[in-house]
């Protein structure tokens, strides 16, 4: 397991970001936790900084369709109530990357962090088979209304052990899902957390849909994140930019599970868009910024003006320095 994990949230900042954003991680790392030293950097990098955080040069780990199934979510499927709608879902310990050369000890559904996009219409039947392949207790706490004893909180699941989840879909909006077991804290900030989203009855307009679960990763256990990210890595796409057409509405389900911070945010640069919270009205803010706290969550709508490369990312300058940017690569 790479050394990285040694590196500190301080660490990581001092000095110019942009410098240390644009070289592998595993480098930054040094034994008995000296300072970080960047004489190894690339002098391209160090100039161009954080404009040019784009491209083959990003310190990102994974290939450009490796998040793929969690940025693009199944698709929608027309009200028909009582339609039964089923998932398993497997609680997995793992080892996974989440910046170049960092490696961090995840508690996982179905190996990944966020785990997958769980989707149903209102009115659906869902049904989640839950097994529990960890090492410790494990549950899915789902948002939304359900009866008492499908809550994830009393329902512990062992090791070794399943539990069926079953219930109505309800309400329509932008959920999400997250282990209950305690220490919470620990759970969360492990990985066990994903999006779920209910459609409503009437279909929404149609759109490039996007699902973007902002997280972040404690990887020296201090109780502060080294590393920020939206759907797994860090810098994921700014290494692989998120490719939208100008002429179509761009539709984001977006929600904040980052443990640690009392808050994180998205930007979206040279555009305004629409914003409903928790998707469930059709009240919405016209803004470029929006902040969330752990839990939150809601739809964007974007219609892009112009085409070009426009950055998306956290307003907390440091979790952007940190991994959470991206870009998206406007097309005609």
């Amino acid at each position: 397991m790479s050394n990285s994990r040694g590196v500190t949230r301080r660490q990581l900042i001092v000095g110019a970001a942009p410098v240390v954003a644009a070289a592998p991680f595993a480098g930054l790392a040094l034994a008995g936790g000296k300072e970080r030293q960047a004489t190894h950097l690339g002098t391209h990098a160090a100039a161009a900084g954080h404009a040019a955080m784009i491209g083959e040069e990003v310190p990102a780990p994974g290939g450009p369709t490796d998040l793929d199934e969690l940025t693009n979510p199944p698709p929608p499927l027309p009200h028909q109530p009582g339609r039964v709608r089923e998932y398993t879902l497997i609680a997995q310990d793992a080892d996974i990357e989440v910046a170049k050369g960092v490696t961090f000890p995840a508690w996982t559904y179905n190996g990944t962090v966020p785990g997958p996009v769980v989707r149903a219409t209102e009115d659906d039947l869902l049904r989640v088979d839950f097994r529990n392949g960890g090492s410790h207790p494990h549950t899915i706490h789902f948002h939304g209304i359900h009866a008492a004893n499908m809550d994830g909180v009393f329902e512990i699941v062992n090791p070794g052990e399943r539990f069926t989840y079953e219930f109505p879909a309800r309400p329509y909006g932008m959920h999400l899902y997250h282990c209950h077991a305690t220490p919470l804290k620990k759970h969360i900030h492990k990985g066990l957390y994903g999006a779920f989203i209910i459609d409503p009855p009437e279909p929404r307009p149609p759109a490039q849909e996007l699902v973007m679960v902002l997280n972040g990763f404690d990887t020296d256990g201090d109780g502060e994140n080294n590393f920020y990210a939206v759907n797994g890595p860090a810098f994921y796409y700014a290494r692989y930019p998120i490719s939208v057409r100008r002429s179509q509405t761009v539709r984001i389900y977006i929600a904040n599970l980052t443990e640690f911070d009392l808050i994180n945010s998205f930007h979206l640069h040279g555009e305004f868009f629409r914003y409903y919270p928790t998707g469930s009205t059709d009240h919405f803010e016209y803004t470029d910024t929006i902040m969330l706290c752990q839990g939150e969550r809601g739809i964007i709508e974007i219609d892009f003006a112009n085409a070009g490369r426009f950055m998306f990312h956290a307003h907390q300058s440091e979790f952007a320095e940190l991994g959470w940017m991206g870009f998206f690569e406007v097309e005609d």
